[in-house]
């Protein structure tokens, strides 16, 4: 495309310079001619009051002289006789007589052409009635001069304006190619799986609105590339569920080899589960939002749940604690979430705290937000920022660290966010802070002391 404009512009560009140029070299031409004959007739009109006065030799000899051609030896003059006076001829002769006869039969000027030039030969009656022809010669050098510099100036000039046309088109045709070679160049890339290639949006409008598409259409993949590994890793995780009823019914089984055989087949299977979701997070997800009207009644999810996990703590001897469920809870998150968050903490208690280990779910509605504290009488979390980076990918101590995460991202997505700590039981504590009204996510800086000062007021309250 670059070339190609600017091979369009050197063409056109000529074509403009040759339809002006050759023309106005003919009229500089033509001028120059013009002017030397225009001078050369100024000369011959210049003897012309002496030889209508007198035609004595002497006198005519002075007149002559007194000229600049008739000084360069360029100008003659003839007089035909008359009665009683002889014919008179003064300078250099170069017409021939027939061309002094055409001109007085015509009574004008006329210009015949030499050897070496031109001759203007201008007709002027003196006073014995007859006509004198004034012979001015014009060499070509005098024709022509000025002519070369005329025509090498347009040369040049018309040469510039070719350059200068081609060194524009040449820009134009940068500023055209680059955007589109950059949109090519992100297009291979998108195709071979770099996610992350994007395209300026820059240079002409066609180009421009192309980029636009094209950034769009790489973060919808982006997008839905996202929600994919997000969907098996969730599915994968509510897989752990079930896995942890079957691992520890298996553990309630005795021993013998069936058992044996039960309990290795879970923990193949828990490790299965494991890889699936270790490769489904392997890109950093994106959080999708909920739609507009979605959201549930926390309290009656929370009971649901404990439901289940309260029979399999019965059979461990867990002491289980619930509180703030007596009352609807609503909040802006999908019931499907929120069951899969509340799985993914208390199955985290039932995976990392021996059996016995006491827990408690206590929520508290708040009037901006609604607290969900789940907390055990374990071991605790020795390093709770550890423990919230881990959420963000793969940890190295047996976990796969998505169960934080999708705490993590159901928080945010209402602009709340999720904090570890040590809890009145002495083990670990994880808060759930859900944002009632949405706002942008908060994940660090002064509003997270400030959010903690509410979540205090809050438990004060309760």
């Amino acid at each position: 495309m670059r070339w190609a404009l600017v091979r369009v512009c050197l063409a056109v560009t000529t074509m403009v310079v040759v339809a002006f140029a050759i023309p106005l070299g003919l009229v500089v031409r033509e001028t120059a001619r013009d002017r030397a004959f225009s001078n050369a007739e100024r000369q011959a009109a210049a003897i012309s009051p002496t030889l209508s006065i007198t035609t004595e030799r002497d006198e005519l000899e002075r007149a002559v002289a007194s000229t600049q051609a008739g000084s360069d030896g360029r100008m003659a003059v003839h007089i035909p006789a008359a009665e009683g006076a002889p014919a008179v001829a003064l300078g250099e002769r170069r017409a021939t007589a027939a061309d002094l006869a055409a001109t007085r039969g015509l009574g004008r000027a006329s210009i015949t052409d030499v050897p070496g030039g031109s001759v203007l030969l201008q007709p002027i009656a003196v006073g014995s009635g007859e006509i004198a022809v004034v012979e001015v010669f014009v060499p070509e050098s005098e024709v022509s001069k000025g002519v070369g510099t005329a025509w090498a100036v347009l040369a040049g000039v018309g040469i510039a304006l070719i350059i200068g046309s081609v060194a524009v088109a040449d820009r134009l045709g940068v500023r055209m190619v680059r955007p589109a070679r950059r949109l090519v160049e992100s297009a291979h890339e998108l195709g071979e799986g770099k996610l992350g290639a994007r395209v300026p949006e820059e240079g002409p409008k066609e180009l421009r609105l192309a980029a636009v598409a094209f950034n769009s259409m790489a973060d919808q993949v982006v997008q839905l590339l996202a929600n994919e590994r997000e969907l098996a890793a969730d599915l994968s995780h509510r897989l752990r569920t079930p896995l942890t009823v079957l691992r520890l019914n298996a553990a309630s089984l005795g021993e013998g080899p069936a058992a044996e055989q039960t309990r290795v087949a879970v923990e193949q299977l828990e490790r299965e589960v494991d890889t699936i979701i270790r490769t489904a997070r392997e890109a950093k997800p994106q959080t999708s939002a909920p739609g507009p009207g979605a959201g549930c009644d926390a309290a009656e999810v929370i009971r649901e749940r404990m439901g289940f996990w309260s029979a399999l703590a019965e059979d461990e001897g867990r002491k289980v604690r619930l509180a703030g469920v007596e009352r609807p809870v609503r909040i802006p998150v999908a019931r499907a979430d929120l069951a899969a968050a509340l799985d993914a903490l208390l199955g985290n208690v039932f995976r990392h705290t021996a059996e016995g280990t006491a827990f408690a779910v206590d929520v508290h509605n708040a009037e901006d937000a609604v607290i969900i504290l789940v907390s055990d009488a374990g071991a605790g979390i020795a390093d709770p920022e550890a423990a919230m980076a881990r959420g963000r990918g793969s940890g190295s101590d047996g976990s796969t660290g998505l169960g934080l995460d999708i705490v993590r991202r159901l928080a945010e997505s209402t602009g709340g966010d999720v904090r570890v700590g040590r809890s009145v039981l002495g083990g670990a504590e994880v808060r759930v802070w859900v944002q009632l009204h949405r706002v942008d996510p908060v994940r660090r800086g002064h509003r997270g002391a400030v959010r903690r000062r509410r979540f205090s007021a809050a438990r004060s309250a309760h």
